[in-house]
């Protein structure tokens, strides 16, 4: 069996945050879940989480994720480091298992990598192996030592390594996979007689070499997977990179992208092929965007579901339904509970909520429509506002196939305008409109001979 001991438990000081490290978002996960599920994936059975600071947060979040939690007890009477963590899942760890070390807060690892750690690992039949990387600046890692012949001898902690071991350019990855029985006795045996007081995990590989185990190293190669996060600017550099990946993702999967480093697109989302997507696009969530649609610049598009053809420009789009063909924006905003039929024009400066509309309808520009049902082949007029709010409840409007609503009307919900009505511009409608009528609310016009005359505003000139 395949188990992963996943380290969480770092309070993560340099983040300067009151949100545990490892909840922290990276493309609108937290980072703790890319580990977990490359590590599911590699076909790990049963992964373990060990946390501590924050804890309750941590297991809050993933109580669903069909994970096992260990707490690492924290306070100054107890011993801190690696290994003093590995060791609350000791309990867990089977003889014969393999036992795959991570961290919580290296989010670019890939499952892959896990995969062929484990396999060279049974490959050649190791007790231990070592996911190392060659770093051109190896600063504040542990450096893998080798003897003559190139086999592991030991790891020494960058704070530990004497001046000769500080120009090894090999780091230790703090990834393993171990045998179980043997992680179980070099855990034992280890303690915390160095510089920083703490148990090492590293200090396994040198009680398991002293023992005459095998110790193996399985070279990664692409180092940026072991990137941790201890600061806002590292989890700057791993949100690049891994929006980097899933814009790649989507590219190799038919989906034009026009400035990919200007572009952000979770991981959650699927786009169709022949879709072309342009910058500063945000796409979030469970999004769902059809083929052959063009998403325009500055966009932002949430937990919604497009159609094909659909074109959408400089537009909020957030938990609604797009369907095919419709043209969206620029400066529009569907927000939640909007539902577009086909082929609809929703213009600039329109706001949609909680409504539906029908096949072939439009509104072209600066209107609002709340709370509404619209029919097919409806015309919105300029400056239409349906009117749904009272100061303390909300209504509905009914507006049926082919009406024709004139600029600047107001719809007071509840109200109704049945077939083929028409609402003349500038009418403030309270009560429904019959089918086939024409609707006019508002004052006839009067015009008074001599009033400026009248009033001598002519003579203040």
């Amino acid at each position: 069996m395949n188990i992963s001991i996943i380290l969480a438990a770092g309070e993560g000081t340099r983040m300067k945050s009151k949100i545990p490290k490892v909840l922290h978002k990276i493309c609108g996960k937290p980072i703790l879940e890319y580990v977990i599920n490359a590590s599911k994936n590699a076909n790990i059975e049963k992964n373990y989480v060990v946390v501590g600071h924050g804890g309750e947060k941590v297991k809050e979040k993933f109580k669903d994720s069909h994970i096992l939690f260990k707490t690492q007890p924290i306070g100054d009477e107890y011993p801190y480091g690696t290994g003093y963590a590995v060791m609350q899942a000791i309990d867990h760890i089977d003889d014969n298992s393999n036992v795959i070390i991570l961290y919580g807060d290296t989010p670019l690892i890939r499952d892959k990598t896990i995969k062929r750690l484990v396999d060279y690992h049974d490959k050649n039949d190791y007790d231990g192996t070592i996911l190392t990387a060659y770093l051109e600046d190896p600063a504040g890692y542990g450096r893998v030592i080798r003897d003559d012949e190139g086999y592991i001898l030991k790891i020494v902690e960058h704070k530990d390594a004497t001046e000769e071991e500080l120009k090894i350019k090999e780091i230790n990855s703090g990834i393993y996979c171990f045998n179980g029985r043997q992680l179980k006795y070099a855990l034992s045996k280890i303690d915390n007689d160095n510089a920083q007081g703490e148990y090492y995990i590293t200090d396994v590989i040198k009680i398991l070499k002293e023992e005459g185990c095998k110790v193996g190293a399985y070279v990664i190669e692409d180092s940026r997977e072991i990137h941790g996060v201890n600061s806002r600017v590292q989890l700057a550099f791993c949100e690049k990179v891994m929006r980097s990946r899933i814009n790649k993702r989507y590219m190799e999967n038919g989906v034009t992208i026009i400035n990919p480093e200007n572009t952000y697109i979770e991981p959650s989302a699927t786009i169709g092929k022949d879709s072309i997507i342009y910058p500063g696009t945000i796409i979030v969530g469970k999004t769902i965007i059809g083929e052959d649609c063009i998403i325009g610049e500055n966009c932002r598009i949430e937990n919604s579901k497009i159609g094909n053809k659909v074109e959408i420009y400089s537009s909020n789009i957030s938990d609604s339904i797009v369907d095919d063909e419709c043209m969206i924006g620029p400066y529009a905003h569907l927000r939640p509970n909007s539902h577009l039929g086909r082929n609809i024009k929703i213009g600039n400066f329109v706001e949609v909520k909680n409504s539906t509309i029908g096949d072939n309808s439009k509104a072209g520009h600066l209107a609002y429509i709340g709370d509404a049902d619209v029919g097919k082949n409806v015309n919105v007029g300029c400056g239409v506002v349906f009117v749904n709010y009272d100061g303390r409840s909300k209504f509905r409007s009914l507006v049926e196939d082919n009406v024709f609503i004139g600029s600047n009307s107001n719809l007071v919900a509840p109200v109704a305008v049945r077939e083929w009505a028409y609402i003349a511009a500038g009418s403030t409608i309270t009560e429904e409109v019959e089918e086939g009528n024409l609707s006019i609310a508002r004052a006839r016009q009067v015009n008074r001979d001599g009033w400026v005359e009248e009033k001598g505003y002519k003579d203040n000139k």
